[in-house]
Parts: C-alpha cells; structure tokens; sequence
C-alpha cells in the first residue's frame, strides 16, 4: 500500500512539473534596441515580479499553463506590456520609450479646439503643473515668479515703494498683453495695475502662454499675447494642501486649497493670506518690499446635471492694502524730514458663471458669464486717488469636431466703465465696449499638414466727457504646423490686433496717474505680427533626452498711444505718427537624463524700437539680450533640487541713461515626504539690487524722485515652508 501511495505522489510530482513553464522577457529601448539593465518587469496575475540583468533579461521559472499579461517599467520610460501564451514562446520582447515631458493627454485650453498641445498649428507654450509647484515655493504669494523666469516674458516692477508689477512679452508694454483667468478677460485696463500681484498659484493646473497676435480669438488688448491661467477643477479623489511660507525679508503665506467632486457635485476653495513687514535693505530710510496685507478667497460649485452638461459657478474675492515710502512714517514717527509715504488699498471681486454642453460626440458649446468690480485707493503726500472700474464679459462659443476640420465660432460683449470718486475738479471717466464675433476652422490637411486660420469683427468704442469714437476691426489670423517626422516640426502664424485707448499704462502707474489728463481725441493703436519655430526633439544614447525650439518674431504697431509732458507735472496722451516695432528671437534647450536630471537653456534676443523718437529710438526698460538657465534634480516622491542663473544686458531708462547689465542666481530644495514635503529656497543669492549700482530715490528726502526699476530692488532673499496634503 505504502509503495503504491509514493508512486501515485512522484506521478502528481511529475505531472505538475510537466505543466510548468520558464518564460524570459527582454527590455529594450524603442529609440535605440539597447537593453535597458535594472528595468522592473512583472507577471500581475501570478504576483511575480524581476530585474532585468545586464543584457535586458528577466527569468521567470515554474509558471503554469495559460496567457498571461507581461509589464514592463523604466524610470524615464513609459511603460509597456504584452501578452503570451504558455506553452509557446518562451520568450517576449517589450520596447519601452522615453517619456515626454509635454505628453500628449495634456488638452490647451486657449485654442478652444479642445486638442493636444502636439496637435495644434497655433504655438502654446505651457507652464505644468510640476513647475508651477515648484515655483510656488519660491514665491507663494502670486504668480510674478511663474512668469518672471519664462524665455521672452519680463515682469517689469512699476513702483519703487509698492511693488507693483505688470507682465511684457517680447519687449512690448503691459497692457498690450492680455491676462485671462479660465479664459475670462477680467484683469484689464484700470484693473491691470495690480492683477499680477493679486493672482495666487496654489490653485493652477497650467499656464498657457500665446505669443505674437492673438486678437481674433480674444479682441483687444491681445497685441503682444495672451497670458491663460487655468485653474484646477474637482475630481473624485478628494485633494487638500495647506501651505505655510516665511522669508528673510519678513514675508508671512498661508495658503489651502481643497476640491473634491461626486456624480452631480464638486466644489474647489482658494483661501490665502500674505502678510509683509515693510523692508529697507540698503538703510536709506525708504521701502524696498511695501508693508501689506492681502487677502484672497475662491471658492468654486461645479454641478453635473447630466453626463453631457457642467455649470460652473464661482466667486474671487481679494482684498489688498500696501503700505511703502519712509520707513519712519511707517512706523508713525514721521516728522518734517521723513514725510513721503505711498499707501495702496485695492478690493477686487469677480462673479462668474459658465454652462458647458456637450450635445454629442462631435458637437458642443460654452456660454461664459462675468462681473468685476475692481477699487483701487492710491495716497501720496498731498495727492490721493481713488477710482472703480466695472465690467462684464459675455462669450458663447461653439465647437464642432468634423473628420477633418475643427469649428469654433462664437461671439463676445465686453463692456468697462471706470469712474473716479476723488472729487477732483476734472474726472477722468471713461467708458469702452466691444461687440464681435468670430470663426476659426483647424483644417487636418494631412498628418503632415494642419492649418488653422481665423477672422474675428468687431465693433470697439471709447467714450468720455471729451469725446467718443468708435471703430470697426477686421482681424484675421492664420497658423500652419509641418510636422515633418517624429523629430521635426515647425509653427508658422501671424495676425492683427488692436488695443483701445486707456489710461492706464506702465508709465502712469509709475507716478500714481498724477497730472494725467483725460483723453481727447486719440484713436485705437492697430498691430500685426507673426511667429516662426522650429522644433527639433530626439534621444541621444537612450536615457537621454533633447528638445530644442527656435523661435523668430515680429509685431507693427502703428498710431501708438505715448505719454508726453505738455507742461510741468501735466502729462497727455497723443497718436504718434511713426510706428514701435519688436523684432527677435527666442532659443530654448531641453535636456533630460531619465526624467531625473534636467537642463534647461534659454536666451533671448529682443530688438523693440519706437520709430517717434528723434534719437535714441530703443523702448525703454527692455534688455536686449537675456539668457535664462536651471538645472533640476528629481527623484519622484523623494526629493527636488534646483539651480537656477540668469543675465540680463543693460537697459535703456526713460531719461536715455543705459543700465549695468547683471546676473542673479538661486537654489532651491524640497524634500518630499508622503503627506507632506519641506523646502527653502535661496532666491537671488548673488544679492543682485539696483542700490548697489545707484540709489533709487533721489532729490530731497521728504519729496523724492525714484529711479525706474530696471532690476531687483530687495536682493537676496530666502524662505522656506511646509506643504501639507490630506
């Protein structure tokens, strides 16, 4: 019996092994057919899991009869799997390859086509969602430093007490460069002063930057480009960060952000308070970073009727007081020597309403509805303004994806009335509105060709106690990609646009709009532009990864509003007769060595030149050349590491004086942990201020003239927070 039991157990023995399997699987690279060594490959079903030795292989012994799914991962790589069937083959080949940091899931908003940043004849850089984080640490506050280490992007400091700041593309003053939030024109004209300072980080998901005309899309104000921020949206997995921020120069940030949605509701909350002590670097009694107080709430409900349908409903709510000048009156011991004080107090509240429809697979439309109120207080010795601006933005927008073509046709209202409530003997206000309407078609020639081309007409008026004109645009706009392989492709596009007269400007924000007299008889400021890029992307070796994008560009402006003095203290605003153009280049380079150590390079080259000046016809306050760098270390989920160097060339000031040229540089390290991460950030560490080639404030203590900014007037600056996600 004993003897018949062992020959029934090595018979089982025997069969089982008989129905297993050895099975070995090689990686490799899809760019270059090398093994990839270290690279994780699993079997899911069975639990299995190895390494791949130095020639790319996997062993696996003892596996059963059956199919089976294969994976395979690679830092660097994106992932593959595959399937085989035992018994068979007993051996499999998957090719992995290298992952790209603008991947194709990521959709730009800003074309309103809905598509894949790859896959658009329109040129769209993007910020991610990875460097708004880690720019966020550097300045929590607002976004100034998401844009200001951008290539061809300058934040230009208007005020040497308050800080204030407005954003140029490609050398063109601020208000030719139109701000959206979520698409909505919400931050112009009398707004525009403070918007970049008001607008915090925490809540983005992108950036989407538009260089060179983009009026057709958007009307006025879109001359030099459109600057999208786009804010994130709820998704079923509840998200929650809380940030805590401090700096040497006494600058405190708290910041959350909470969203979270079901099948029919989700909500999104922005609450941020920034609180600075008023910073004298230099000693000589006057602010360098204002004395403020800012606070900012968002909260947002999106509601699901149906699968087809989202409503929107959201309210931004800041509110902002700055407080710079002499140090002593700050601290209320002001006296016959120490008098100048610069007080900012801003309310700004934005009501929107958005309904989205999808009214099948190919068709939908979007209705978008807001309502700004933007107060603004400015005090100096002896002089106090205080204005309100209101407007609203109307857009409904309709997009059909046929086979071949992609249709977006809709139609906009603006509208924005600004009073002033000082009670001066002559008030500025003014009123503009906009109807238009118009038609975008991005035709998909081939997989080679795709063109996109526009027209937009719109009807623009002016109105104050002066007088009023009103002009009709017609601005199209045409874009062409060639993608010429998997390595090479170009982007081709130009287009007009136009700007309304306002003002408010660069130059009257930098003396509080004192003296500034009401507009008379001036009329829209007319442009058109183009861009040209190449873009060359490829592997070198495998691991690493190269992108390099050469872009070329060119804007006309003609009939430009300038500010010229017609009396001591009294400034006007007048047509010129001859044109400002901006001519240049932008060159960016991207290296990556297996998504863990990245080089990026950045120069631009920037001739602007307004052809009314009898001499020196360079625009003031716009360095010719700049050349931008970073080098990134990062281990997903462990630690960020980044350093950073930039040169600026010298400058033209508004008195003709040319500037220094300069480097400034910064460090910046996070570590991350899994509900929390810790970082400090050495910005400017080169301590790089203006003081140190001259002093900012000139002329008699108690009635000074400040020096145009032209570079950083705080210097070296460090801090360091804590992020807490739950």
């Amino acid at each position: 019996m004993a003897r018949i039991f062992l020959c029934m157990i090595a018979l089982l023995a025997k069969v089982i092994c008989i129905g297993q399997y050895n099975l070995q699987v090689k990686v490799i690279s899809g760019e270059n057919k090398e093994a990839l060594v270290a690279a994780t490959v699993s079997i899911p079903v069975l639990g299995k899991t190895g390494l791949t030795d130095s020639g790319g292989l996997a062993r696996f012994a003892g596996i059963p009869k059956g199919n089976y799914k294969i994976t395979a991962s690679y830092t660097g790589y994106a992932g593959a799997s595959g399937m085989v069937e035992l018994p068979g083959s007993d051996t499999i080949v998957l090719q992995l390859h290298l992952e790209d940091e603008e991947e194709e899931e990521v959709i730009v908003q800003s074309t309103r086509t809905s598509r894949s940043i790859r896959n658009i004849p329109t040129r769209v850089e993007l910020i991610a969602l990875e460097e708004i984080d880690e720019k966020t640490n550097m300045r929590p506050g607002n976004v100034s430093m998401l844009l200001h280490e951008s290539t061809g992007i300058q934040v230009q400091q208007t005020s040497a007490t308050s800080g204030n700041a407005s954003i140029r593309l490609q050398g063109l003053d601020g208000r030719y460069t139109q701000l959206l939030k979520d698409a909505y024109a919400n931050y112009g004209n009398f707004s525009s002063g403070l918007s970049v300072m008001e607008i915090p980080p925490l809540d983005l998901k992108q950036v989407e930057i538009i260089k060179g005309p983009a009026s057709t899309l958007y009307g006025g104000g879109a001359i030099a480009g459109v600057i999208n921020f786009i804010s994130k949206t709820p998704q079923y997995a509840a998200e929650n960060n809380l940030l805590v921020n401090y700096s040497s120069i006494s600058q405190g940030n708290i910041g959350f952000y909470s969203s979270k949605r079901n099948k029919r509701v989700g909500y999104t909350l922005l609450a941020q308070v920034n609180k600075q002590r008023a910073f004298d670097v230099d000693k000589d009694d006057f602010t360098e970073v204002p004395k403020s107080l800012e606070l900012a709430i968002n909260p947002k409900l999106f509601f699901y009727p149906d699968e087809r349908s989202v409503v929107i409903i959201g309210n931004s709510f800041s509110h902002g007081t700055l407080e710079g000048g002499d140090v002593q009156v700050l601290k209320n011991k002001g006296d016959a020597y120490h008098q100048y004080f610069e007080k900012n107090r801003t309310i700004r509240n934005i009501t929107t309403m958005e309904w989205q429809r999808k009214i099948d697979e190919r068709k939908s439309f979007t209705l978008k509805q807001s309502l700004s109120i933007f107060d603004r207080h400015i005090s100096i010795p002896a002089y106090h303004f205080h204005g309100t601006s209101s407007s609203t933005f109307t857009d409904f927008s309709y997009l059909d994806n046929l086979p071949r073509h992609t249709l977006v046709a809709g139609g906009t209202l603006t509208w924005d009335r600004f009073r002033e409530k000082n009670g001066s003997a002559q008030q500025r206000n003014n009123t503009t509105t906009a109807l238009g309407g118009y038609l975008q078609d991005t035709w998909d020639i081939s997989s080679v060709v795709k063109i996109e081309g526009g027209l937009r007409l719109e009807s623009a008026g002016f109105q104050n106690s002066l007088f009023s004109k009103r002009e009709f645009f017609v601005l199209p706009r045409i874009s062409l990609l060639l993608q010429y392989g998997p390595e090479w492709s170009s982007r081709i596009g130009g287009g007009m646009g136009y700007k309304l007269p306002t003002l408010f400007t660069e130059r009257t924000e930098s003396f509080q709009y004192k003296g500034v007299q009401q507009l008379e008889d001036v009329k829209a400021e007319r442009s058109y532009g183009s861009t040209a890029d190449l873009n060359f992307r490829t592997s070198l070796g495998g691991a690493l990864n190269l992108a390099v994008n050469q872009l070329v560009f060119y804007t006309s402006i003609s009939d430009p509003l300038i500010l010229e003095e017609k009396a001591p203290g009294e400034f006007s605003f007048v047509n010129a007769s001859r044109h400002v153009r901006s001519m240049g280049m932008e060159t960016n380079v991207k290296l990556i060595y297996r998504r863990v150590l990245k080089l990026f390079l950045g120069y631009t080259l920037t001739k602007a030149r307004a052809g009314y000046l009898a001499d020196n016809q360079h625009l003031p306050l716009v360095p010719e050349h700049k050349f931008n760098s970073a080098l990134i270390f990062e281990k997903d989920h462990v630690v960020k590491m980044g350093l950073e160097a930039y040169y600026t060339s010298p400058q033209y000031l508004y008195n003709g004086l040319r500037t220094s040229g300069y480097w400034e540089a910064g460090f910046m390290v996070e570590k991350i942990f899994e509900k929390f991460s810790v970082y400090i950030n050495l910005e400017n560490f080169t301590d790089t201020r203006q003081s140190r080639y001259k002093g900012v404030a000139n002329g008699q203590h108690s009635q000074p003239v400040f020096d145009d900014i032209w570079t950083h007037t705080e210097g070296f600056v460090m801090n360091g927070g804590v992020k807490i996600r739950f």
